[in-house]
């Protein structure tokens, strides 16, 4: 077991819809003083890190979107030790512009601002807006490239780089971030599921998300993004998974709402989400992307959240979250049906049962694994 206990993060909703493409009821706001409310509430309930999503445009039951870096800069400025990830996409920022938006958010907070870079799936939000729409394994060349420009940028003075996407010439970005122990940089995460996503995870990122996964799903992602940074001479990054907690105090209450989740699924909204997000897996160069099994069920949570079967009573969940610690998952990204009543619900019921099975297990030199490290 490794020595450090389990990380958490949630979804911020800040974009509207919820976290279920469902007409169930979902107890959950976009606008910013219920996500206020929220990150504060979830930073004293065991939560980590917070990501804000990133839509440009209307799509899939997300009508209104509130633009994710802007939100994560106001969260942080609403709490004291919630780190917020930001979600961004390469092609529709210039890697020097984030740099300078990060290091002003980082300096802001304390050191808590992150990044998320997203290669994009949804074509008509870069058309739409006149950019260009690169093949598959393009996209995620370009974000590779994005993300040795940001680390360039916040780490050295006189930045330069000369690729096919981004240029820097002799670039000084002052003031740089807060650098503290073990961070010389605010963390850089990543998701995808190919092949390309998860080469470019080892040669690069500090944070690999997965969609759902069970177990086997996930023994082979961290193995395939090992491999990669073996390769690349580096430390591999850490992994996140993700998943959408229903904790109930019996397993049939929990079941019988992931039952009506699916029964009131929007199905032209399921179906429309499933169409795009295949054809962007299918133009990977060995047709292995996101979503690629996804059945109907899966896509109603539309980062397969089911998967990774965080649905029970609360000593289910943990010990299935302290079997996906056991195996190198480091951080578990997850949504919620009604927000503020669940957020608060995991870390009173879930989180001290999680705490308690970690500290049980012995590590690798034969010791507890600390509660509170």
């Amino acid at each position: 077991m490794p020595a450090a206990p389990a990380k958490f993060a949630y979804w911020v909703p800040n974009v509207s819809g919820g976290l279920v493409t469902s007409k169930i009821e979902q107890r959950t706001d976009w606008g910013y003083d219920y996500n206020r409310e929220l990150a504060v509430l979830a930073e004293n309930n065991g939560f980590e890190y917070a990501l804000t999503q990133v839509r440009y445009m209307a799509s899939y039951g997300a009508e209104y979107q509130h633009e994710s870096t802007g939100f994560s800069l106001a969260l942080l400025l609403a709490t004291e030790r919630l780190k917020v990830i930001a979600a961004v996409h390469p092609g529709l920022w210039h890697p020097g512009v984030l740099a300078k938006f990060g290091a002003t958010a980082d300096q802001l907070s304390g050191g808590r601002f992150a990044v998320n870079v997203v290669s994009g799936w949804f074509k008509d939000e870069f058309t739409a807006l006149g950019e260009p729409w690169l093949e598959h394994d393009e996209r995620y060349r370009r974000a590779e490239e994005f993300i040795r420009a940001l680390r360039a940028l916040w780490t050295e003075d006189h930045a330069e780089l000369a690729g096919d996407f981004y240029r820097l010439r002799d670039f000084s970005l002052k003031p740089k971030p807060l650098r503290g122990r073990g961070r010389p940089h605010p963390e850089i995460f990543q998701g995808g599921n190919s092949t390309a996503a998860r080469r470019m995870a080892g040669r690069v990122s500090d944070w690999y998300f997965s969609n759902g996964k069970d177990f086997d799903g996930v023994v082979e992602q961290i193995a395939d993004v090992r491999e990669s940074a073996a390769r690349a001479g580096r430390p591999a990054p850490k992994f996140g998974l993700n998943g959408f907690l229903v904790a109930r105090d019996t397993e049939a209450e929990a079941r019988d709402t992931l039952r009506e989740i699916i029964a009131k699924a929007d199905t032209e909204a399921v179906e429309g989400f499933g169409a795009a997000v295949r054809q962007a897996g299918r133009s990977t160069a060995d047709g292995k992307g996101m979503w690629q099994d996804s059945s109907f069920e899966d896509l109603v949570q539309y980062n397969d959240g089911f998967r990774t079967g965080l649905i029970g009573t609360p000593e289910q969940i943990a010990e299935r979250v302290v079997a996906y610690r056991r195996l190198g998952v480091d951080l578990f990204l997850l949504g919620f049906l009604h927000y503020h009543e669940e957020v608060e619900y995991f870390g009173k019921r879930v989180l001290p049962l999680v705490r308690e099975l970690e500290a049980r297990i012995p590590d690798e030199e034969g010791e507890s694994v600390p509660a509170h490290a």
